[in-house]
């Protein structure tokens, strides 16, 4: 045995799948152990763990752990793998590994080489170039080994995408988990149980998923909008779809956005309108963005419990078309009056606008604002922010705060028109590669995934259409409670929820005091208009008796 007394080393040590037991870090762990007690090299508790890392996407030097140990090479002698694979898959890699290695003189050592013996790379000597020349030839095998494994894996997954409730590997949509099928395989069923996070099994993660959806779709329901029901989520810290996977497989939350690395991801308008659109919360497997379908045209199941009916999918979609991206509880502005004050000349809103007192000793103000948006106002008018805040309030309380909020609620229809447009626009892109087919295969599978696709679209036009009902339930909540509890997001949507709008005449110049008979205090929204009309002549009775 050579003299190897002195070496530092670290065990390095990594995972493609962090659930494949047959390459645990366990195992490598001791392998590694193992060899190094053999050569005599003192590990130390020096280790590179990188887990859930390809090989074959990330080379020695990009990956999170192993890569600081690289850039500080004064720090160790040896480099311990398990086995070739654990290190490099391409030749290109291990070139600039033993370049590495080469220039700062250090040994690379592997538990299990080519016929399971160890293999030793010893670049202490830079006049020898055998150890170069043989982990060129060790990495070219790898890498052969890298793309049969590659072409067997793309195979199996696309056979696999073709069978009925079977799962094809990749990551797991949230709101599912996996589970075993009888006869062997997973599926995968709605991950509906809080699980301990891994990290402190006293804890949980917070809700399950679909919970999570579920309170989301409550909550776009009850008329709350994609950014407010973003923010409530943020704010209570429930894990993004991303940071939940990532927690649960043992992994670092966060990442880059916008250039900036963040611990945490969090919920946005966009990411939970994505979530609420795609096709696997009915359960329908999906390919490039497009479902899979099977030679029927029909969309093939990736569950037997989808979280979603295909009724309540389209309603959730109508409703998002609808609205669009409807943002009443902005926080990005503290003003209470945003798309509620109006200015009688253009109908258009009025905007707050930033003022210092020295300026015109009128402080910040409400002021219309038509030329920003392309149009033009004959008489715009602006106003002082307090007094019409001040105004808005009080009206708003008098008006209508004894009146109960309502909530509705839409029992979902079905409307086969919005799988009809999908199937019809794959129809239309299929349609698109006819007579491009060279072979006579080619031809006659194309003309099946036509077939399909057409018998499919007569069988939705021949379903009928099921309107959605809509249910409305008055709370045992009153305005002045929601008011009062509320900061200025939720006070700016219960006025936008009531309909109100407040028209604002013309001032005198120079006034030093509030006029309220220039705001005009308007209800649009018919219930709650005729609610505040009968508060109204309950307090006149009241007052006259």
């Amino acid at each position: 045995m050579a003299n190897y007394a002195q070496l530092r080393g670290v065990s390095v040590r990594r995972l493609s799948v962090l659930t494949d037991e047959t390459t645990s870090p366990q195992r490598q762990q001791e392998a590694n152990q193992r060899v190094a007690a053999e050569l005599g090299i003192d590990l130390a508790g020096r280790e590179a763990e990188d887990l859930d890392v390809s090989a074959s996407k990330t080379n020695p030097f990009q990956r999170p752990k192993l890569g600081e140990w690289l850039r500080r090479p004064m720090e160790f002698d040896a480099l311990v793998w398990w086995r070739f694979d654990r290190a490099i898959r391409s030749m290109a890699d291990m070139h600039e590994l033993a370049k590495w290695a080469r220039e700062y003189r250090k040994m690379l050592v592997f538990a299990e080489g080519i016929g399971g013996g160890r293999l030793v790379f010893d670049f202490r000597n830079p006049m020898d170039p055998v150890s170069e020349l043989m982990m060129m030839m060790f990495a070219f095998a790898a890498q052969v080994e890298a793309m049969s494994i590659r072409d067997r894996v793309t195979g199996a997954h696309a056979a696999m995408r073709n069978m009925r409730f079977r799962y094809a590997g990749g990551p797991i949509p949230y709101g599912y988990m996996t589970v075993n099928l009888d006869g062997g395989g997973r599926t995968l069923i709605p991950d509906s149980d809080p699980v301990a996070d891994p990290a402190d099994p006293a804890k949980d993660l917070g809700p399950a998923p679909v919970a999570v959806i579920e309170r989301i779709i409550r909550e776009l329901l009850g008329g709350k909008s994609l950014a407010g029901i973003a923010e409530g989520l943020n704010s209570e810290g429930i894990l993004t779809p991303r940071d939940y996977w990532s927690k649960r497989m043992k992994r670092q939350t966060g990442g880059k956005v916008g250039g900036k690395t963040h611990d945490r991801y969090t919920w946005n308008p966009g990411s939970i309108r994505r979530l609420l659109l795609s096709p696997v919360l009915i359960g329908w497997k999906t390919y490039d963005g497009a479902p899979v379908r099977d030679s029927e045209g029909r969309p093939i199941p990736l569950t037997v419990e989808p979280i979603l009916t295909r009724q309540e999918f389209d309603a959730i979609g109508q409703m998002l078309e609808q609205r669009g991206n409807r943002n009443v509880t902005r926080k990005d502005t503290d003003a209470l009056l945003l798309g509620s004050a109006r200015c009688p000349s253009c109908r258009g809103p009025l905007y707050l606008t930033k003022r210092s007192e020295q300026q015109d000793g009128r402080g910040e103000g409400y002021g219309c604002n038509a030329k920003s948006r392309g149009k033009a106002c004959e008489a715009p008018v602006s106003v002082k922010r307090s007094w019409i805040e001040e105004y808005a309030e009080t009206t708003f309380r008098r008006r209508l705060g004894p009146v109960r909020v309502r909530y509705t609620e839409t029992i979902p229809g079905y409307d086969p028109r919005p799988e009809i447009e999908a199937t019809a626009a794959e129809y239309e892109a299929h349609q698109e590669q006819q007579g491009r087919q060279a072979s006579s295969a080619a031809k006659a599978a194309w003309q099946r995934r036509a077939d399909a696709l057409d018998k499919r679209l007569a069988e939705l036009e021949a379903m009928p259409v099921i309107e959605p009902q809509t249910i409305v339930t008055e709370s045992d909540r009153t305005f002045e409670d929601e008011w009062d509890e509320g900061d200025t997001a939720t006070r700016r949507g219960l006025l936008q929820e009531a309909g109100v709008q407040i028209f604002v005449q013309r001032g005198v110049k120079g006034a030093r005091k509030a006029d309220e008979s220039r705001f005009d205090f308007v209800i649009t929204e018919p219930f709650y208009a005729d609610a505040a009309y009968e508060i109204e002549a309950l307090r006149e009775s009241l007052e006259n008796e």
